[in-house]
């Protein structure tokens, strides 16, 4: 029996749709068995989940002390503006910074008035904390030298928004 060129075109090219239908098959398969294992673990929220942000800071700046009046203890103030993005208050807790011995939240009647240890800061729903050197402020007790640093690193702890990590500027003497 004697093929034609037409015959043996027509098997090779099933063939070679047969071949390519194998070659394919493996890694189809793979596909099929990793998303299956992908959505399962989406499903039982092994890929965690995602976080709405509450809180928003817009400024966080610690001025130099080298040009200004020492406050009590060589202590070093801060310029801070936290926006509470969610329709619950939030309390500024606690903030702790590598540069600080303590780190202590503080607040006033005026500028001229006594500072205040508190244990808290209240952010109210939708609201905004401002705090700066002549009001509510975070206060850096005993702080190592800091001038030589474009930032200072300060780690706030909220109520409900958790831990938050924020670099701040060092600046120029009382600006923020």
């Amino acid at each position: 029996m004697t093929i034609t060129t037409e015959q043996a075109a027509a098997a090779a090219g099933h063939n070679l749709a047969r071949d390519l239908a194998r070659s394919a098959a493996a890694p189809l398969a793979c596909v099929i068995m990793l998303l299956g294992v992908l959505s399962a673990w989406v499903a039982g929220g092994g890929a965690g989940t995602l976080t709405r942000v509450r809180l928003q800071i817009t400024q966080a700046a610690v001025p130099m002390r080298g040009f200004t009046l020492r406050t009590e203890s060589g202590a070093a103030t801060t310029f801070l503006t936290i926006r509470n993005l969610t329709s619950t208050p939030d309390e500024l807790l606690a903030v702790a910074s590598p540069v600080a011995s303590r780190v202590v939240l503080t607040v006033r009647t005026g500028p001229d008035g006594p500072r205040t240890v508190v244990s808290a800061l209240a952010i109210p729903a939708r609201g905004t904390l401002t705090l700066s050197p002549f009001g509510d402020d975070v206060v850096l007790q005993d702080p190592a030298v800091y001038e030589n640093q474009a930032a200072v690193p300060l780690t706030l702890t909220f109520r409900h928004a958790g831990t938050v990590i924020i670099y701040a500027a060092v600046t120029a003497p009382g600006t923020p």
